[in-house]
């Protein structure tokens, strides 16, 4: 069954795209001539905003932080690397005007005295990023547009790209940005720095934490970077550097990247949505870009069929709901225009870092990757459960819905103590998805219901955050960890300690917590979210239920041990947050919440039952599944919990996943 979706865009958006191909691709229809057109498509949509002598792409919205200057260089640098894929990957035989476009953009942003000039790159400043975009795309289409500039043209841009050499970059992903803007530099013959290469490709060391998992700088700083930023530019280095490259380290880049594609295969929905998380997602489709970097290196375990339906899955699943907009344009969002999902950084320009997912053109139309039969994606074939113990994170996906399910017990995206545990709601809930996405209100905390549990005051206005989340082990379908909640305004701390199993569809969240006498509980389910209206809901005694009735997706919470108040016969009624305009899959959504009024004041034990599906088999009813599920507490203190199919696994007292 395909996951379920919000809205399609109206069916003559994709009139752009040749009709499918059932035969080649069974599964999308998409073949290498649909990413062309679409990639033609993002390119003229961009040509009304560029300047007049083509060096900047003024688009219209929010700038970024580094300015409108910064971002009309963005749009020129992202977009270059999207003409790149397109000219090389078809030797060239393309429009001329288009490598004219290009060829001319370089002359006047490297001009120092012109109208058009680029800002120059300095320490850890904005045209780092977009250095490394041109350097590449210079590489990959050197016989048509570096081999024919004027030599005066290739100055400049030498000493535009130059400003790298002795200049500091973040201490994060940044360093791979000097990495390959100073190997195309070496490989031109220009002045550039040997030591600063071999530094930041050495650095990537310090942060690999195994199984194909980098963390993006010190911390636990897990995302989709480790594809498209992390594995990536290290391989795109390796085609810049050609015998330059130490072969033992891009060994080493091949097998791990190896490793992490075995993995990344199970973070695509059946209906081609990546799971939700972490930042930069206006990058959107860029998360098929690591698929193509194992094809393009020969360092992929995926058959060439599966590679393709995967990426054109995700580009296939963003075109079909609006993207690119009516313009032609990628906007700062997810489908529609949705800046929470953005950072400081994000300007206008900024989306089109998907231009990596345009990478699988470099290999030639003959290539298997273009020419097998689709093969599903490993989501779609039988339910999966993955533990990924670096990151912390434990994947489960069931075929008959074809949703991917993250459970994070790992990830909060906070640098190293002494810095301050702030929540961010894209990397501190406790679960993630491809077919809901966090509420992330514009403007407010970001410690909304939604797969969190949180001490509250007694009226609710403040509330704990997760912060700095501490891994106490992930391995088979149990993953668990420890936070402390701080309520706003004391600075007194309550350790949570949480197991999460998951079974099919649900999640059972084992948690013992202490917290302040009075202090409400309140716990929350994944977030529903329609474009159409509000979402039907429902709750019961110890449940409640959020559901959208087009596709029947569901979410609920339901209590199993530890909600009931004091003096009650059982737990009280289960209710539903219904917000608007604060998610990026649809102007209305609505969580699921269980709540206990009055937190005991000693160390307490909560089991709750967690929801998302969409399978028409194993309908989501919370009164049948409260009856089915349960949880007992050996005299050692073990939890045994039941899931509502009669399987049972035993949560061991104290902390960790064993």
């Amino acid at each position: 069954m395909t996951a379920p979706h919000v809205s399609l865009t109206d069916p003559t958006h994709s009139s752009f795209l040749p009709p499918p191909d059932p035969v080649r691709s069974p599964v999308t229809g998409w073949t290498r001539a649909h990413w062309e057109a679409l990639a033609d498509r993002l390119l003229d949509g961009l040509l009304p905003y560029a300047s007049r002598k083509l060096a900047q792409y003024r688009l219209p919205g929010r700038p970024g932080h580094a300015g409108s200057w910064s971002d009309g260089l963005e749009g020129y640098a992202r977009s270059f690397l999207l003409a790149a894929c397109r000219i090389a990957g078809s030797g060239g035989r393309v429009p001329p005007e288009l490598i004219e476009r290009y060829a001319a953009g370089l002359a006047a942003g490297t001009d120092p005295e012109g109208a058009e000039r680029w800002p120059p790159i300095a320490d850890r400043a904005q045209p780092m990023v977009e250095a490394a975009s041109i350097a590449i795309a210079l590489h990959e289409t050197r016989p048509w547009i570096w081999d024919r500039l004027d030599d005066a043209v290739r100055q400049r841009v030498a000493a535009w790209l130059g400003g790298f050499v002795g200049a500091r970059a973040n201490d994060s992903n940044w360093r791979l940005f000097q990495v390959v803007t100073e190997e195309f530099l070496a490989s031109v013959g220009a002045p550039h720095s040997r030591a600063e290469i071999d530094g930041g490709l050495a650095r990537l060391e310090d942060w690999y934490r195994g199984d194909g998992w980098y963390t993006d700088g010190d911390g636990r700083k897990f995302d989709y970077y480790n594809g498209w930023a992390l594995h990536l530019y290290p391989i795109l280095w390796a085609r810049i550097a050609g015998p330059r490259a130490d072969a033992s380290l891009t060994e080493v880049h091949r097998a791990r990247l190896r490793a992490f594609l075995g993995t990344h295969q199970y973070f695509f929905g059946s209906d081609g949505a990546p799971v939700h998380q972490g930042r930069s997602l206006t990058y959107r489709y860029a998360t098929a870009a690591p698929l193509w970097a194992g094809a393009l290196a020969d360092a992929t375990p995926l058959p060439p069929g599966r590679t393709r339906r995967l990426a054109s899955g995700a580009l296939k699943h963003f075109t079909e709901r609006g993207v690119p907009d009516e313009r032609g344009l990628l906007s700062l969002g997810w489908y529609r225009p949705f800046l929470p999902v953005t950072q400081r950084y994000s300007g206008p320009a900024s989306p089109y870092w998907a231009s990596k997912a345009f990478l699988g053109l470099l290999l030639p139309a003959g290539h298997p990757v273009w020419t097998a039969p689709e093969e599903p994606g490993p989501v779609e074939t039988a339910d999966a459960y993955l533990a990924l113990p670096a990151p912390g994170w434990l994947l489960h996906s069931t075929a008959a819905d074809g949703i991917v399910r993250l459970v994070n017990h790992g990830s909060d995206r906070l640098p190293p103590p002494p810095a301050e545990a702030e929540d961010s709601p894209h990397y501190a809930k406790f679960a993630y998805s491809s077919a809901t996405a966090p509420d992330t209100p514009v403007d407010g905390p970001a410690t909304g219901p939604d797969s969190h549990l949180a001490l509250l005051t007694a009226d609710g206005t403040a509330v704990s955050g997760r912060g700095r989340i501490h891994p106490l082990g992930t391995e088979g379908r149990r993953a668990a960890s420890w936070h402390r909640a701080v309520l706003p305004g004391s600075d007194q701390g309550h350790r949570i300690e949480t197991t999460s199993v998951v079974h099919g569809p649900w999640e059972i969240r084992v948690h013992r917590f202490e917290g302040p006498p009075g202090a409400v509980v309140r716990e929350g389910g994944w977030a529903l979210a329609d474009d159409s209206g509000p979402l039907t809901e429902a709750a019961g005694p110890g449940w409640a239920l959020a559901r959208r009735e087009a596709d029947g997706l569901t979410s609920a919470v339901v209590a199993l041990h530890g909600w009931e108040e004091p003096g009650a016969d059982g737990p009280s009624h289960g209710a539903v947050v219904q917000v608007r305009g604060a998610n990026a899959y649809g102007e209305y959504s609505a969580t699921p919440c269980l709540r206990l009024a009055g937190h005991p004041g000693r160390p307490h034990l909560l089991v709750t039952l967690v929801v998302l599906s969409a399978d028409p088999v194993r309908p989501c009813d919370p009164e049948a599944l409260r009856a089915r599920a349960g949880t007992r507490v050996t005299a050692a203190g073990a939890v045994v919990v039941r899931f509502p199919d009669g399987t049972e696994e035993e949560v061991p007292a104290g902390a960790g996943s064993g």
